[in-house]
């Protein structure tokens, strides 16, 4: 198996797109890649693209197909381009089929990306698409929204731990304040935890600054063999781990809902494969749909002890300059949740952040990062590993 390198990235704004397409913002993404990388279209061996429900937001099926026609890699040079779907996982998932296509030999360089759509429908239409996500038998038609099952996980994480609202509201807080200093964030309004308890009450205990709003946006970056990598560009970044495990899609069938045991899982290999421990992670970025789902992750994760996370949010540790900075871009809760293109733009966060390129959100140092992405509410996790070093 080859190394694996990110040689171009490439984010759009991410927000309401009332004036774009699907079309549209992909090419930009891919396009913006591209030039970074200094690859052109006949260089592309193959393309894997994150898409969780186009069918739904904007009634186009056949993504990969469209995304290779209108990024001018089918006609002529017929690059081979393929969706991948795995709830709001999928970017991450996408990353990863294109990393082991890389690694295998099979394809050299191949374009990982990411694009959702979702504000061309009303917000209770979207709601509904995304609950497509959870078990839809047991959860979805019974009238459990994914609000309502991170609620019931922020209850019982409460009941069990003492986390306090409070708390919850201090991951929001933070993120809006790193999203402030991002150009792409859908939010760059500076919150308080006031304004947090004070705003509309969702799904109790959740509140309205709670969740991550609905958004349109697309990140796309360019793999290559590590070998070759430094052709391209001055400041590769190395692959050092890709690791993906499942988890019971319904909620009620959990061993504890509390603990995302496919995080779990998926981090233990992503850990044991690039022989690191939480310890020498410098910044992570990890899927905040919810604040509850961010004190999750970073117990999960190895970051905080399970029952703590909420703590050492409040604390300051998961804050840029802190001991391990948490969702330097805004998180899904400040920059926003294009579900697609999520687990893409955590990686371009994390590929910017350690060629030291984030501008005023920069982590001081940084060497390696994590990205952790969540479909559902945990029946798939997909967690990768980048260094600045081979």
């Amino acid at each position: 198996m080859r190394d694996v390198a990110i040689i171009g990235v490439k984010n759009t704004n991410f927000g309401e797109m009332w004036e774009k397409s699907l079309r549209d913002i992909f090419v930009e993404a891919g396009v913006g890649a591209l030039k970074d990388a200094g690859v052109a279209g006949e260089d592309i061996s193959s393309m894997y693209v994150g898409n969780m429900s186009s069918g739904q937001f904007v009634d186009q099926e056949h993504v990969g197909a469209l995304i290779a026609d209108y990024s001018g890699l089918a006609r002529n040079l017929h690059v081979p381009a393929t969706r991948v779907e795995a709830a709001c996982a999928s970017g991450g998932l996408a990353l990863r089929q294109g990393i082991l296509a890389v690694a295998s030999g099979y394809e050299d360089i191949v374009v990982a990306a990411g694009v959702e759509k979702m504000t061309d429908i009303s917000a209770s239409s979207a709601s509904t698409a995304l609950a497509a996500a959870a078990d839809r038998e047991w959860e979805g038609i019974m009238g459990a929204t994914f609000p309502g099952l991170y609620a019931m996980i922020a209850r019982m994480h409460m009941d069990k731990y003492g986390t306090t609202s409070e708390q919850l509201a201090e991951v929001a807080v933070k993120n809006h304040f790193n999203g402030s200093m991002n150009p792409i964030a859908q939010y760059k309004n500076k919150i308080s935890v006031d304004a947090v308890l004070r705003s509309i009450m969702v799904a109790d205990p959740l509140h309205i600054f709670d969740c991550s709003p609905i958004s349109d946006g697309a990140s796309a970056l360019v793999l290559a063999p590590a070998d070759i990598a430094h052709e391209y560009t001055d400041t590769p970044i190395y692959i050092k781990a890709t690791a993906q495990a499942s988890d019971t899609i319904a909620l009620h069938d959990r061993r504890d809902i509390t603990t995302l045991d496919a995080t779990v899982s998926a981090a233990k290999k992503a850990y044991e494969m690039a022989k690191v421990t939480p310890a020498d992670i410098d910044l992570v970025e990890v899927h905040d749909c919810f604040t509850i789902a961010e004190i999750c992750a970073i117990e999960d994760l190895g970051f905080a002890k399970k029952g703590e996370g909420g703590k050492v949010t409040a604390e300051g540790e998961t804050a840029i300059g802190g001991r391990i900075p948490v969702n330097t871009s805004g998180g899904l809760k400040s920059c926003g949740h294009p579900v697609g293109a999520t687990g893409i733009k955590q990686a371009v966060e994390i590929t910017q952040q350690l060629r030291g390129e984030a501008g005023k959100r920069q982590v001081d140092g940084a060497e390696i990062g994590m990205t952790h992405n969540v479909g559902g509410s945990g029946a798939t996790a997909v967690i990768h590993i980048l260094s600045r070093n081979r």
